[in-house]
């Protein structure tokens, strides 16, 4: 099991066999890639010498065996792992992951593009951009910093932004708009009324995780489908979410929240409490992949986030680690899903050995408000 920190902001695994086969994984949490290689690293012991098809028994004993279980560092070290055993039991059964997951439920997914930026700005601009490469759906930060309790000038210019992007896309354009737990239950009940004549594809993350029994209230407010769960691990987790039904869209992160296998489970999950699918991914090329094996078998999946071009991105895109980028080729807002075994891409291990020599120290920005009290960002 070989490690390679590259940039922008990425973690690579690549697990090899005794028989020659090898799998590729992204196991990473943003901001903390030298922390998972640890765990990844500790969780070897464990794995070096067994077979590596037993994905589900392995999952089991790394979940459950240390006493202490979830949480980011854990679950996204396990995570990245268990794509990289999927990628080698595609390629030794010859199949796609989705095939091994029961097959494919559908044979493309509508993807959309990051706008905007940390602090969102030119969105009329950089949506008229996307529009003209052929997306069909966009997401955007809503705002900056805000208060507990903060002045209604900071909800107006969001609701400008907003319809700035609505004008320029049109009735049937897809806008996300990302609160990034940025946002108070007390203001994002005020900016879920204010947006609802836009009529955005969902709010994300409207509060924190945390304070997910607070989606009952903003449900309360408005008809904006509510999205969440980019920072919530496994189905033990979930169920809670799914549980209180003020939840309409699920953005499980297949590097975060337990691999291929438990996102699907997830999915299916959700599709009982008839909530749609659209797995979390600013990440890289393998994360995708992953994702897209996912969707690929989750009938309720309805949209793909992917980071071609997301401000994050500096230096390195998300293309640039691969044999054949044009498996990752869009067209008309779609992403077809990758026909070959395993992940159903190649990763250019000459371009990931390189760009690990340069390596990256990401870390996110911390940001203050203008009292001097410390925001989320």
């Amino acid at each position: 099991m070989e490690l390679f920190k590259v940039p922008p902001r990425w973690l690579f695994l690549k697990v090899e066999t005794d028989e020659g086969l090898c799998g590729w994984g992204e196991p990473i949490v943003e901001g903390r890639a030298d922390t998972v290689r640890a765990a990844v690293e500790e969780l070897s012991e464990y794995l070096i010498g067994k077979d590596p098809l037993r994905i589900e028994d392995h999952w089991q004993v790394m979940y459950r065996s240390g006493f202490y279980r979830g949480g980011p560092i854990l679950t996204s070290a396990i995570s990245g792992i268990e794509q990289a055993l999927w990628d080698i039991k595609g390629k030794y059964y010859g199949a796609p992951v989705y095939e091994l997951l029961g097959g494919r439920a559908r044979d493309k997914i509508r993807v959309y593009s990051w706008i905007g930026g940390d602090r969102p700005r030119d969105v009329a601009e950089a949506a008229k951009e996307q529009i003209a490469a052929g997306f069909t759906a966009v997401k955007m930060n809503a705002t900056e910093e805000m208060h507990y309790i903060d002045s209604f000038d900071k909800v107006q210019v969001v609701v400008e932004r907003v319809a700035a992007v609505r004008e320029v896309g049109g009735s049937a354009f897809g806008i996300g708009i990302d609160f990034h737990g940025r946002v108070t239950k007390a203001m994002a009940k005020i900016l879920a009324k204010e947006l609802e004549p836009f009529h955005p594809m969902f709010i994300e993350e409207p509060v924190l995780p945390e304070n997910n029994e607070a989606l009952r209230e903003i449900a309360n407010v408005t008809t904006i489908p509510i999205a969440t769960g980019e920072r919530m691990y496994t189905r033990w987790d979930f169920k809670h979410l799914l549980a209180g039904g003020c939840v309409d869209i699920i953005q499980p992160d297949v590097s975060h929240a337990g691999g291929i296998l438990e996102v699907r489970k997830i999915a299916a999950m959700a599709e009982a409490y008839d909530v749609a699918l659209a797995p979390h991914c600013p990440l890289g090329p393998i994360a995708l992949a992953a994702c897209l094996q996912v969707d690929a078998c989750s009938p309720n999946a309805v949209i793909q986030e992917q980071s071609l071009g997301i401000h994050y991105n500096c230096g390195n895109d998300l293309l640039d680690y691969l044999k054949d980028p044009s498996v990752f080729q869009y067209e008309n807002g779609f992403a077809a899903i990758p026909q070959g075994s395993g992940l159903g891409i190649e990763v250019d291990e000459e371009k990931v050995r390189a760009a690990a020599r340069i390596g990256h120290n990401w870390k996110n920005p911390v940001w203050r408000r203008e009292d001097g009290t410390v925001a989320e960002w």
